[in-house]
């Protein structure tokens, strides 16, 4: 049987298959359950477009929460982050991390710690 694309990672050209994805799709849910992620928190995410996006935003979904995404080279990062009501965010991108110690948020995650 062939394996169905869900995406080309611009970046790396790399394909994400959907058994791929539904693979690292449960590990993140999973994860962020255990992180303390419940239905109806709202979760940052900072990542950049690529299959690690597509899967973080799916999972956040997955765990019940709200995703509130955030372009990494977008203006307005920091305020975004300082005024943001979430406890929770994943990024790997160093303003988005400085940022988060002076926010609500209490956990952050990268993208290698999800499983995305």
């Amino acid at each position: 049987m062939d394996q169905r694309i869900v995406m080309i990672d611009p970046g790396t050209g790399q394909t994400l298959t959907e058994e791929q994805h539904d693979e690292r799709l449960a590990t993140a849910a999973a994860r962020l359950r255990r992180r303390g992620v419940r239905a109806g928190d709202t979760v940052l995410i900072c990542l950049p477009v690529g299959s690690a996006l597509l899967v973080a935003a799916d999972a956040v979904m997955a765990a019940g929460a709200a995703v509130s995404p955030l372009a990494p080279d977008g203006d307005g990062l920091w305020e975004r982050v300082v005024t943001s009501s979430a406890r929770l965010m994943i990024s790997d991108d160093p303003r988005a991390l400085a940022a988060a110690q002076d926010s609500r948020i209490r956990v952050v995650m990268s993208a290698a710690e999800l499983g995305a």
